[in-house]
């Protein structure tokens, strides 16, 4: 494993990387880290060489002043890939990695050899009517509103981002030193800030996901992984849109798959990330 600084779009991003073959770019969520993937890295660096980020504003990455929206983030990963040199990349992405993974596929089907997403929703596409009945998600709302959340969880970090790890996990909770690196990383107001960035772009990446689907289909091999809480809305959504797709929903699985089933995702990771192209 090596922690590398690159380079990309005016700012640094810190990577992990791992092992050597066709490359595999994983996309971290909130609030999380690269650290989010270490329990599958190590399976995944054996046939893939594993590129693992923190995203812009995260963890050991720079505190980029702006650049949250999806369309920005997928810059990001296309200029991460050149920068290592690679031609072609497996993209996987969670949460707020889903967004800019998915745009990436749409955008530069030729530089994304396969898409996988998890435990997300894509902007306003249709699919997910049943899952936001009652709203969207609490914290969502807390997130957008610039200044609030960070003037408020200033000092009270540790309760906060807990507060995820134990209900992504489904009571299980987050190996101590993972734990406490995560809640390290959004630490302080600034971290916060970038953090909530995410959320305050949600309008703009949203337009940009509509634009996307309007203008093109997804044609890579993509599949879609759900658990609790988002289950199969994600599938919903781009069921229609993809060529080539395939949806699964872990049982018993919280929020964070690559944590609390780790085992039951690299059995779905394995075998699809090995299989040549489309119709081969």
């Amino acid at each position: 494993m090596e922690l590398r600084r690159v380079a990309v779009g005016g700012i640094e991003l810190n990577v992990a990387l791992a092992g050597e073959g066709p490359a595999v770019l994983l996309l971290h969520g909130f609030p999380h880290t690269w650290l989010l993937w270490h329990e599958v890295i190590d399976a995944l660096a054996g046939q893939h060489r594993v590129i693992a980020p923190d995203l812009r504003g995260c963890g050991a990455s720079e505190r980029a002043a702006d650049g949250y929206d999806a369309a920005r983030l997928a810059a990001d990963a296309e200029g991460l890939l050149e920068a290592l040199g690679e031609t072609s990349a497996a993209v996987v992405g969670i949460d707020a990695g889903t967004p800019p993974a998915f745009l990436l596929a749409m955008r530069r089907p030729g530089l994304v050899r396969r898409l996988v997403v998890m435990e997300s929703l894509l902007g306003r596409l249709a699919g997910a009517e049943e899952f936001l009945a009652g709203g969207p998600p609490w914290w969502f709302g807390f997130h957008a509103e610039p200044g609030l959340a960070e003037s408020v969880l200033t000092g009270h970090e540790a309760e906060y981002i807990g507060w995820f790890l134990d209900s992504g996990t489904r009571g299980r909770g987050v190996r101590g030193d993972i734990r406490d690196a995560f809640i390290a990383a959004y630490t302080g107001s600034e971290a916060l800030r970038c953090a909530f960035s995410y959320y305050r772009a949600l309008p703009t990446s949203a337009q940009q996901i509509q634009d996307a689907a309007t203008s093109g289909r997804l044609t890579v091999p993509t599949m879609a992984v759900g658990a609790h809480p988002v289950g199969t809305a994600l599938e919903r959504q781009l069921r229609p849109l993809a060529d080539d797709f395939t949806g699964h929903l872990i049982e018993d699985c919280g929020h964070l798959i690559p944590l609390d089933r780790p085992d039951a995702l690299l059995a779905l990771l394995k075998p699809f990330l090995a299989a040549g192209p489309a119709g081969a």
